[in-house]
């Protein structure tokens, strides 16, 4: 069964960056949605917002 959901553990893998800066990423990613804080960031909107290829992304992550 595949993910729907992206982790901050999962964007510092795919970005390289820590997991405070994932983090923060999200809450950014968030705020530009209009998500409030509880609601979760998908990985088809995290890859739209990062212009990334959705194939790739999933590739990378820790299913």
């Amino acid at each position: 069964m595949k993910r729907v959901v992206i982790y901050p553990k999962d964007v510092a893998i795919i970005t390289g960056k820590s997991e405070r800066y994932a983090r923060f990423l999200i809450q950014r990613i968030k705020k530009q949605l209009g998500k409030q804080e509880h609601q979760l960031i998908s990985i088809s909107e995290f890859c739209n917002y990062m212009g990334l290829d959705q194939d790739e992304v999933e590739s990378a992550m820790i299913l």
